[in-house]
């Protein structure tokens, strides 16, 4: 064994080992230093498959991974088209909604539509299954399989059956989600229409020099609140960017330390008009269309909160799944090969109009609150802007129309009028 382990430990090529070795430790070393290299490689392996390890960016591709990245890349573009701004209509717009060319300019965007690039995975699935059947059927019947092998072949009449069954459920079901989508249009509605109100009582009666400055915070506050309860609503929003423009940096440190960044704007509404210097029933007016705000915080986050009840979204999903999964059996007899571009239609058909209720069934990303929020503050920043100039003319006009009319009521000679 000593012979055997000479030129293994000692070779010229390895001169660490042969420069600190002796015999005393020959047979401690040798059986140490053979399988060093399986012990170091055997754990490493069994890590990847099983525990992979986060600092490697190598991934093991395996069925399960192969199979979901479809699923995954179908969510992930939906998910970008959910965050997605929306623009308000104008008549350009308009134009080209109506064009009698839409179905033919929608045609060729369906390949760019999130909606149909999301009904990727359930369609390729049950398009597959069709094909399946169908090869399954044909080796039967050409007796490319044993005898005992059955084609898959039922009646259509469950079908006939169901068939309105299923209507009804995606009719209510998308019903229901736009039922949901026009409440949350209505209560945006009234929330920016309250802050121009607000906004514009606020400018018409605060007319005290004394009051410049807490003026100027109280419109920036109004300003600030649909900002932020859209930030409030809406995933992956930044509050800070969306705000830093209207709040001076210490109040903006306020409200992003706040739980309830809508709440503590209109906190900051409701101090400030304590703080004017205007009639008391007047800061009572001002003060009681607040409820309008709390109103439409209420109703947005009883949306986005309560979704339809999962019972009847499981129940319409579970009837498409199970429809499509015996379709083509059903459709055999009649059509033979031709069940496989039916599933298709019937899958992208019938899964689009249940994924639009899926989608609108959460109305605030669909809605275009960023225009909505950028149109309220410029119009009422154009309203501060021309405030002093309307006062200068209406007040021109009042000493014109003084100067026209004597004292008694009656109207001054032609000499006497000042143009």
């Amino acid at each position: 064994m000593s012979n055997s382990s000479s030129p293994t430990i000692n070779p010229p090529s390895k001169p660490p080992l042969s420069s600190k070795f002796t015999p005393k430790i020959t047979h401690k070393l040798f059986p140490s230093s053979i399988p060093s290299k399986p012990t170091k490689k055997l754990p490493l392996k069994i890590q990847s498959l099983h525990h992979p390890d986060p600092q490697n960016p190598r991934k093991t591709l395996n069925l399960i991974s192969i199979l979901k990245s479809l699923p995954d890349w179908a969510d992930e573009v939906q998910e970008k088209g959910m965050r997605k701004k929306r623009l308000l209509y104008n008549q350009k717009n308009w134009a080209e909604h109506r064009s009698s060319l839409r179905h033919v300019r929608h045609l060729l965007s369906s390949l760019s539509s999130r909606v149909i690039v999301s009904l990727l995975p359930p369609v390729v699935f049950f398009t597959s299954v069709a094909v399946f059947i169908s090869v399954y059927n044909t080796a039967v019947t050409m007796n490319l399989l044993p005898g005992f092998f059955p084609v898959l072949r039922a009646s259509s009449l469950p079908y006939q059956l169901t068939a309105p069954a299923l209507a009804l459920l995606l009719v209510f079901r998308t019903e229901a989600s736009y039922s949901r989508y026009e409440e949350g249009r209505k209560a945006w509605t009234k929330v920016i229409a309250r802050t121009s109100d607000i906004a514009r009582e606020v400018i018409a009666c605060v007319d005290d020099f004394n009051d410049e400055v807490i003026k100027r915070s109280l419109l920036q506050y109004i300003m600030s609140f649909p900002i932020a309860l859209k930030c409030h609503l809406l995933y992956d929003s930044d509050i800070r960017r969306d705000l830093q423009s209207l709040l001076d940096a210490d109040d903006l440190a306020v409200v992003l330390s706040s739980k309830h960044r809508p709440q503590c704007i209109i906190q900051f509404i409701s101090e400030s008009l304590q703080l004017l210097n205007v009639e008391e029933q007047k800061r009572n007016i001002l003060d009681s269309k607040l409820s309008c705000f709390h109103e439409g915080i209420g109703i947005c986050e009883q949306i986005v909160g309560t979704p339809i009840p999962l019972s009847y979204t499981r129940l319409t999903s579970r009837f498409l799944v199970l429809w499509h999964l015996t379709l083509p059996v059903i459709l055999w007899d009649d059509c033979h090969w031709i069940v496989v571009p039916a599933t298709f239609i019937s899958a992208a058909s019938l899964f689009c109009i249940e994924e639009v209720g899926v989608l609108i069934e959460e109305p605030f990303p669909m809605l275009a609150l960023d225009e909505l929020c950028k149109v309220v503050c410029n119009d009422i920043q154009d309203n501060i802007a021309i405030q002093k100039t309307i006062q200068m003319h209406i007040t021109a006009k009042r000493k014109t129309h003084h100067r026209e009319h004597t004292p008694n009521g009656w109207p001054a000679s032609s000499g006497d009028k000042t143009w």
